[in-house]
């Protein structure tokens, strides 16, 4: 019976982180960008009383044996990168990915971060940064005289300058992917690292080897799916009141063979 109680404690303690990785994903369901997490669950290991397929005597063997589980928990979280819808807000400098790739920028010690969020704006020397002022590469600088900003689905950018006619390409928007972009590491404010399990980044200009194109005026929503989440917290409520329940149940039964032997 003590077993149970421990059993049962692993249950009580997946079941909380995966509340955790549901709360976390319903706080962002309006964040630019947010990709939800996935919670992965494994058994731990096995008590093996009687090995399956051992001898029970010189021309039997046993049909089944007997195993006893110890728990269960959490082996890990997944990044899950489908698309969000896209929402038109038709400023300049908003642009969404539509299809596979992040934007790139740089992180101020010079490291590359990747991001969904295409939330762009312009510091005071012209150049495209996020809203945390992380420069987007590769560098785009938008003269201090631009009328309009023109970015086409396969990242070109381009200027109507004030007395000209014909609009002046500034630079071109790239796209990088991963292999396996579930192995990003994710670091907050909507950025992602490259790891060994993402594998080596693969840029390239938007539409071209699988990438998706950019849609200038329009931010990608996050693609929690709210109704989704709550069934979810209503099926860990109940998996956590039911471990609870059989952590009652076996001190009600050790209450009972304390009081009466």
């Amino acid at each position: 019976m003590m077993s149970a109680l421990w059993v049962s404690k692993t249950g009580l303690s997946a079941q909380d982180r995966r509340m955790t990785t549901i709360a976390n994903n319903l706080a962002n369901a309006a964040t630019v960008g947010f990709k939800r997490d996935d919670v992965m669950f494994e058994d731990l290991l096995y008590q093996t009383r009687r090995q399956p397929g051992a001898a029970s005597s010189q021309i039997t063997q046993l049909p089944s044996g007997m195993q006893l589980g110890t728990g269960v928990r959490v082996a890990g979280t997944s990044k899950q990168f489908t698309e969000g819808s896209l929402q038109i807000t038709e400023r300049s400098l908003d642009i969404a990915v539509n299809g596979r790739g992040f934007f790139e920028v740089q992180m101020p010690d010079g490291t590359i971060a990747y991001t969904r969020n295409g939330q762009f704006h312009i510091n005071s020397d012209g150049e495209l940064v996020t809203t945390n002022g992380l420069l987007v590469q590769p560098g785009v600088a938008i003269p201090q005289d631009a009328q309009t900003i023109t970015i086409s689905e396969d990242g070109i950018v381009e200027v109507t300058i004030h007395g000209e006619a014909e609009p002046q390409q500034i630079g071109q928007i790239q796209l990088t992917d991963f292999i396996n972009p579930s192995g990003l590491q994710a670091i907050g404010s909507n950025l992602f690292l490259e790891t060994a399990a993402s594998g080596a980044p693969q840029q390239g200009q938007p539409g071209n080897n699988g990438l998706g194109r950019v849609q200038q005026g329009a931010l990608e929503n996050s693609n929690v799916d709210v109704v989704e989440e709550l069934v979810n917290m209503i099926t860990t409520q109940r998996t956590y009141e039911m471990n609870s329940k059989v952590i009652s149940t076996t001190d009600q039964m050790l209450q009972f063979i304390t009081q009466t032997l």
